[in-house]
């Protein structure tokens, strides 16, 4: 039996299901540039327009600037952590649609300038694992546990960040928001991952940092919910987390083989 160790608590552990942005890389340095390019082409558009954002610009996406301008944070329960790409243009294109833009317009011109934004991403290629993650899943892998990604993102982009940190390897199944009809905090995209990696939903773990994840987890039957948070104060919204971690070096995992004497 395969023992999943966290703050003196065992789980049986029969497969794991990550969450991608914020779990398995650093949100910020991937996500960040693309919502500050996107919000500038959005703020350039509005100005064209006579118009200006109909609230303040960190608002629209859930963005944290510091006073010099700078990205420094992300509000974790906002659109920009939790919505999908589909969803955030859909919540741009209501600042076009309101500054006088017609609706099928409007979504159109979001859709380039986040294809121009998502063009910028993947030129830069930053992607970086979260502290002690690799070791983590090499240790999975040893022990002969099957892993998924369980992302709001598309399953191609979540291929692709996988690749540009070199752990793709090391996960069976890679469930995008595009495989399913019901997104994260519906069970659906869970179900389908334990399916692909030949697990009952009641074998499996969920690591993530919104709570979304955790009520995915929940709602698709799952052992046990860990919640994601680098931070050591702001977790509070992760509230249907079993427990709370903050980096993966809090996680040991074992396997016990009995023998038939």
């Amino acid at each position: 039996m395969t023992m999943l160790h966290i703050r003196g608590k065992q789980v049986p552990c029969g497969g794991i299901l990550f969450d991608k942005d914020g779990t398995l890389l650093d949100f910020l340095q991937l996500w960040g540039p693309w919502a500050e390019s996107l919000l500038n082409q959005l703020e350039s558009k509005l100005t064209e327009l006579g118009a200006s954002f109909t609230v303040e610009r960190e608002q629209v996406l859930g963005t944290v600037r510091d006073r010099e301008g700078h990205l420094i944070g992300y509000d974790l329960q906002g659109p920009l952590a939790i919505a999908t790409v589909d969803e955030s243009n859909g919540l741009l294109a209501g600042q076009l649609y309101a500054a006088g833009m017609p609706w099928n317009e409007a979504i159109t011109t979001i859709r380039h300038l986040s294809s121009a934004a998502m063009h910028e991403v993947r030129q830069r290629k930053r992607a970086e694992p979260m502290p002690g993650l690799i070791a983590f899943l090499q240790s999975c892998q040893e022990a002969c546990i099957p892993l998924a990604v369980v992302t709001s993102d598309s399953t191609i982009a979540a291929e692709e960040h996988m690749d540009w940190m070199g752990i793709r390897s090391y996960f069976t199944s890679i469930v995008g928001s595009d495989r399913v009809s019901r997104g994260k905090p519906d069970g659906e995209a869970a179900v389908l991952a334990c399916s692909e990696l030949h697990i009952h939903p009641k074998q499996a773990v969920v690591i993530g940092d919104s709570n979304g994840d955790m009520q995915m987890g929940r709602n698709a039957g799952v052992s046990y919910r860990i919640g994601f948070c680098p931070l050591v104060e702001g977790s509070d919204y992760l509230h249907d987390a079993d427990v709370i971690i903050q980096n993966y070096h809090e996680l040991k995992i074992t396997s016990e083989r009995f023998s038939q004497g």
